[in-house]
């Protein structure tokens, strides 16, 4: 059978394409694609370890094996830097989360006339899939499920309802938006769950904000071995092992830079780990955040700013007090705050990113001002995700 027809690549939304550009859903690199449209498969296919697969949004590729997962990852990330003409000085290795080791993600629930689906959405849909089983949730997520249906089964309302939850010190933080509780039954009701299903934190946003039904001692997490409050609703990267490879590369890059300004720093994911021998300055937006980090500060050489770096970014003159900048913005990307960098004397550059195209967008600024890309590191969190990250290590002269 012609070559043309063997898959040779995922495209970005998980669909096995052709050498001829055919898009074949379900496909992966060796697969054939007939001519009546069927799949044959090859040697990277396997089969998919959840009965939800296909059907739930929160995977797309558990039909891949190990290495066209690894292989995906990296040319999610390289194609990017090779399409903006980026000369890559070292591609590392690929780092890719374990299964059931998500700490952190957002499930929705439904009251029905059978009592209520809890899960992901099916994909490019707002229908529910009830989860039976997951595979990339840690063990204390995946277990609070059936508790949560049921909850949700005797209190929901007519419409969803949206859950986050996260691993914290304490146990299970769990944020509710859209459940409506009236009255002391219900309240009362709340307030057995949290306790009985001993999560760390309960809260509730019923479209007047954030407020805590349940919080019986300060929920934290730990940061490069310190704890620091985690606010409701709060940042945290989505496995334990994907914020240690990130933070291990940043501090290899970073080097002996005795000054750094982390941009985009939320909890300090990066400004902890990089304090002490280094001065840090932790600048963020989102006050909650800002907060946490800041009191956390204390006997380190570190100082956190809250200011809104979409608005007003730092400018040349601020950042040239520093040897280097590190930045971890939000899917959006920096472009702006990027713009001041390329403009100012840095040139030691770290930027993490979990959106390759705004990041390779952004990055054109720092080659346009003589910075050349020495590291990139393309990093998989969200196993048998289209959903890639990165570490990037950038400097000029």
């Amino acid at each position: 059978m012609s070559e043309n027809f063997q898959i040779i690549r995922i495209a970005a939304r998980g669909d096995g394409v052709t050498a001829d550009g055919q898009h074949a859903a379900g496909g992966v690199p060796g697969d054939v694609l007939r001519p009546d449209g069927a799949l044959e498969h090859g040697p990277h296919h396997i089969a998919p370890v959840c009965q939800h697969f296909e059907q739930c949004g929160g995977c797309q590729l558990q039909h891949a094996d190990e290495d066209v997962l690894r292989q995906f990852v990296t040319e999610r990330v390289t194609f990017q830097a090779e399409k903006h003409g980026f000369s890559i000085g070292e591609l590392l290795p690929t780092h890719l989360s374990p299964p059931k080791t998500r700490r952190r993600a957002t499930l929705h629930a439904l009251r029905t006339a059978r009592g209520a689906a809890l899960g992901f959405r099916e994909g490019s849909s707002h229908k529910i899939v009830d989860l039976k089983e997951c595979h990339i949730l840690r063990p204390e997520l995946a277990e609070l499920l059936p508790k949560l249906r049921q909850f949700v089964a005797q209190h929901g309302g007519k419409r969803p309802v949206d859950i986050d939850l996260t691993v914290a010190h304490q146990g299970v933080d769990c944020r509710i938006k859209h459940l409506e509780l009236e009255g002391l039954e219900a309240t009362e009701a709340a307030l057995e769950f949290a306790q009985s299903n001993g999560l760390a934190r309960l809260t509730l946003d019923q479209g007047y904000g954030a407020e805590t039904q349940w919080e019986p001692q300060p929920v934290t997490i730990t940061l490069s071995g310190r704890p620091v409050g985690m606010p409701p609703g709060g940042f945290l990267q989505a496995t334990q092992d994907g914020e240690d490879a990130l933070v291990a590369d940043s501090k290899a890059w970073i080097g002996d830079a005795v000054s750094v300004a982390d941009l985009f720093s939320g909890l300090g994911t990066f400004a902890f780990a990089l304090a002490n021998p280094a001065k840090v300055l932790a600048v963020e937006a989102a006050r909650d955040a800002h907060l946490a980090c800041k009191a956390t500060s204390a006997g380190l050489p570190m100082a956190a700013m809250h200011r809104d770096l979409f608005r007003n970014p730092l400018q040349p003159d601020e950042l040239n007090r520093f040897e280097a900048v590190l930045l971890d913005p939000p899917r959006a990307g920096a472009k702006e705050q990027v713009a001041q960098i390329a403009a100012s004397s840095v040139n030691r550059v770290v930027y993490i990113s979990c959106n390759p195209v705004s990041w390779a967008r952004d990055c054109t600024k720092l080659i346009e001002a003589g910075f050349s890309l020495k590291k990139l590191r393309p990093v998989g969190q969200f196993r048998w995700s289209t959903h890639v990250e990165l570490a990037s290590y950038w400097t000029r002269g």
